[in-house]
């Protein structure tokens, strides 16, 4: 079955999901004049709230039914997080009904002058990235706004009002699977470790999504260098003719790529001399913070916009103004030379390993829900800089287990309790262990949701538990 996006009137569509981007879909497809039924697996209090700011324009909403395919349907149009094994996602296929994502709905919306997009994917970074592209776009008077998996939907940013210059876009591997169409000005995937394997079946296939981003690509497909797969997907790609590969590295850039020399960002990539000179875009110190993953981050980022044609200067006066978002390697206090350190966003082992290799001599505080990954690669490659660890969560076993074959003699606390509070007894025995100029670090290596809605919940928690030890003597919270 064949959709023109320009025809939606009369048709009848199904939205799987509501939440961030559910709603928008719902409403855009509406407002086209398709008939619309929102079914969604869930019926708590939330879906009940969104479902009646929808009804009232006319759009049906089906709670605690996710599975099956309404009658009529000839679109699908699915939020990120339904897996493509779905029953509803079988039943549409076996119907002939195809299968679209809210970024392939908004990539197909947008007008013939819509603002290009400048795009970024990857297992960690993504969010810091992108922000950090908005505000060198910004820094060079461009009208830009970071969109997409960042939590601002780019339906409303299509069909909204407001003209731009250029969008900064995240795209998750979720979104990526079901946008096919896409085609950026340029892209980007910062680097590649096994993550959301339960949804993508394999990591070839985890990677060949995410690699989705490189398809069409006018000017350049941004990769890392020291992540070898993520230049393999830049081969792979069939992108637009003079597209060029762009590589960013801690190290001495070679041509056609970013990098640092001598705690100087330079360019070697967007110059007419690249093969024997370099262009200064910033200072590592214009970097916040200037840990080597987060350095990464602001070459990936000044790569897609001197892409763009933003000039140097604007690099770097658009990282001097970035403020990173809470829960990345943000600096909470130092209580008695000791620093801490709240990285709870570094939910799976590769966005821990980055947060580790920050610091010298670290009190680790980990633990959550493993989401099946292991941990010996991690704790090996950490062990020296380990001056204790505390361990909290449903899969800390795991963790302790891999910390008794590569780190026997790093001194272990395990807390067994996952309930909310434990967090105030990690921060009380973390201190314990550190010594003056360690840093306490929570870079938990696993998700949260054993013991918090969400890694921000967790990392409030730690931070709060960190005030109360500045103050005075912490308490559990029973």
């Amino acid at each position: 079955m064949t959709i023109d996006v320009t025809d939606l009137a009369g048709r009848h569509v199904t939205v799987a999901g509501l939440g961030v981007s559910g709603v928008p879909a719902a409403r855009a497809l509406r407002g086209l004049g398709a008939t619309v039924t929102v079914v969604n697996g869930s019926d708590g209090e939330p879906q009940r709230a969104q479902a009646a700011e929808l009804e009232p324009l006319g759009i049906t909403v089906r709670l605690g039914d996710g599975d099956t395919l309404p009658e009529g349907t000839e679109l699908v149009v699915t939020t990120p997080g339904w897996k493509p094994t779905s029953p509803l996602f079988l039943a549409a296929e076996k119907a002939g009904v195809p299968v679209w994502g809210d970024v392939e709905l908004a990539w197909r919306l947008r007008g013939p002058d819509s603002a290009p997009w400048l795009a970024v994917t990857g297992t960690n970074g993504k969010t810091t990235t992108v922000r950090m592209l908005a505000s060198i776009l910004e820094a060079a008077g461009l009208r830009t706004a970071a969109v997409g998996n960042i939590g601002v939907s780019l339906l409303d940013i299509v069909l909204g009002d407001t003209p731009y210059d250029v969008l900064a876009v995240e795209l998750s591997s979720y979104q990526l699977h079901w946008a096919p169409s896409l085609r950026a000005h340029s892209g980007a995937v910062l680097n590649l470790a096994p993550d959301h394997l339960d949804w993508h079946g394999s990591m070839a296939a985890y990677a060949a999504d995410k690699g989705r981003i490189y398809e069409g690509n006018q000017v350049a497909c941004v990769y890392n260098a020291a992540d070898p797969a993520t230049e393999d997907l830049v081969r792979a790609a069939d992108v637009e003719e003079g597209c060029r590969a762009i590589g960013f590295t801690l190290g001495t850039p070679g041509p056609s790529q970013l990098g640092v020399v001598e705690n100087i960002l330079v360019d070697r990539a967007f110059i007419a001399d690249r093969q024997k000179s370099a262009q200064e875009l910033a200072e590592v110190a214009d970097v916040n913070p200037p840990a080597p993953h987060n350095i990464a981050n602001a070459l990936a980022a000044a790569a897609l916009a001197r892409a763009f044609g933003v000039p140097p200067t604007a690099v770097r006066d658009g990282l001097r103004a970035f403020r990173p978002d809470p829960h990345r390697v943000e600096h909470v206090a130092d209580v008695e030379g000791v620093a801490y350190v709240d990285d709870s966003k570094a939910t799976n082992t590769h966005a821990a390993e980055a947060s580790l290799g920050a610091y010298e001599h670290i009190v680790w505080v980990a633990g959550g829900l493993a989401k099946g990954a292991t941990f010996d690669e991690l704790v090996s490659t950490a062990a020296q800089r380990l001056r204790g660890v505390v361990l909290i969560g449903a899969d800390r076993a795991l963790i302790r287990e891999a910390l008794a074959r590569h780190a026997a003699d790093v001194p272990v606390v395990d807390l067994d309790r996952t309930d909310t509070g434990a967090m105030a007894a990690a921060v009380r025995e973390a201190a314990r262990l550190a010594r003056p100029g360690d840093t306490v670090l929570l870079a938990p290596a696993c998700a949260s949701m054993d013991m918090f809605t969400n890694y921000n919940k967790r990392g409030d928690a730690f931070a709060a538990a960190v005030r109360d030890l500045a103050s005075g003597p912490v308490t559990d919270e029973q």
